[in-house]
């Protein structure tokens, strides 16, 4: 059986439509581990998980268990896949669309108890056409909420939301997240719907940072601190211990009275995939990546957006880059019905370029598009697709995706 996960299927969906009591049903991990985020209820930072998923022969039964749950005889392993749990509330769409760049596929989640489309439920399906998700199943979560005539109401809804999408034949698959009913006709049509792409392992290695981590826990002893955590997903290539990798664009200093960025180098320790540890890894799945870098450098997501790889080697890094606009019709995630606008001299964009977010003042505007100066600068090739989203009452909207172009 592999370690390292094959596939990454990210979970989106309104507020509180179940995404993390589906991934517990179908990893055993509860995603929401944040003390936020256990307070509140809701996911806040985004959540990955690992499942192995199986086959029984004998009853064609599909299920997360190495032995059928129906028959108990032993079940022939599949794959191995990753669940990227994104946060569904509309003041964090920035983290759902950082990362939606990790995804290969996703399950979008709409409750059989609410009426559909649901704002968010509308800008997640947007958002994934405008990242270029091509393959997405909806689950029709809390059927066991409702009665058979309100889920077919329902699933009317969704296919009438579906409509004139480029997921208009999406297959719909009703669940309860909750009592795990259902969940082997999901994994079924994952299979089906949902195969592992070819992977470039033979390219320079891209690892598309999501999250860092200090795991040091308080009071330990001085000679036992370990060195930070990156968490993420690799694009391509490989990567193995004792590799020295470079973070770009790295960490802020402060340089005769000017703020710079420098990238930082650190060597790999240690790596983790599917729960356990590694001496190499490859393309596909979510991993961690053990340095050597000072704890204090990677707390709190402080590195998350960032892109590793070998030095010298790596997209270049963008404190202003001018981009091709496509603009949709409509706002999308607002309940107003609103127009969206051409875009002004002078505003502030929120722009996602692969799992970093950052704020763009657009500071020209010509025909080869529109040049904005970055609060944050980002790591990414040229041509690189950005969503833009613009600031609406008190939330950033999506409005529409860039070109970077030079």
């Amino acid at each position: 059986m592999k370690a390292q996960s094959e596939f990454n299927i990210g979970l989106v969906g309104h507020v509180d439509h179940g995404k993390t009591t589906l991934v517990k049903a179908l990893s055993g991990k509860w995603t929401d581990t944040h003390s936020e985020e256990i307070k509140r209820g809701i996911t806040i930072r985004l959540g990955y998980a690992d499942a192995s998923f199986y086959h029984c022969k004998k009853c064609d039964f599909f299920t997360v268990k190495d032995k059928c749950t129906k028959c108990k005889v032993k079940a022939e392993f599949l794959r191995k896949v990753s669940f990227v749990d994104a946060p569904g509330h509309e003041s964090l769409m920035a983290t759902m669309l950082s990362g939606a760049t990790l995804m290969d596929a996703a399950l979008l989640l709409i409750a059989a108890n609410e009426y559909c489309p649901q704002p968010q439920t509308r800008e997640h399906l947007m958002a994934l056409q405008i990242i270029g998700i091509k393959k997405v199943i909806v689950v029709q979560n809390k059927i066991d909420t409702v009665t058979k005539e309100e889920a077919m109401q329902n699933h009317k809804e969704i296919k009438k939301f579906l409509k004139g999408t480029q997921y208009e034949k999406a297959s719909i698959i009703p669940v309860s997240a909750q009592h795990s009913a259902n969940l082997d006709i999901l994994i079924r049509t994952i299979q089906a719907e949902f195969p592992t792409p070819k992977r470039d392992d033979k390219k320079t290695p891209i690892l598309l940072i999501a999250r860092s981590f200090d795991t040091n826990k308080p009071g330990i002893l001085l000679d036992s601190i370990t060195g930070g955590v990156l968490g993420g997903s690799l694009r391509q290539g490989h990567l193995k211990v004792g590799d020295d990798i470079e973070l770009r664009p790295g960490r802020i200093m402060t340089e005769k009275n000017q703020r710079v960025w420098k990238p930082i180098k650190t060597k790999v320790i240690g790596l983790m995939t599917g729960g356990e540890g590694s001496k190499d890894i490859g393309p596909g799945g979510s991993v961690g990546v053990m340095t050597q870098l000072d704890p204090s450098i990677v707390k709190s997501d402080n590195l998350a957006g960032n892109i590793a790889g070998i030095p010298g080697k790596l997209p270049p890094v963008w404190d202003r880059f001018r981009m091709e606009s496509h603009l949709l019709e409509r706002v999308v995630g607002s309940k107003e019905d609103l127009v969206v606008e051409p875009i002004k001299l002078g505003e502030p964009l929120m722009l996602n370029v692969n799992s970093a977010a950052t704020v763009g003042v657009v500071v020209d505007m010509g025909r080869k598009g529109i040049l904005c100066r970055l609060k944050l600068p980002i790591c990414a090739e040229k041509e690189s697709r950005v969503t833009i989203s613009r600031r609406i009452g008190d939330r950033f909207r999506l409005i529409g995706y860039g070109i970077i172009k030079e």
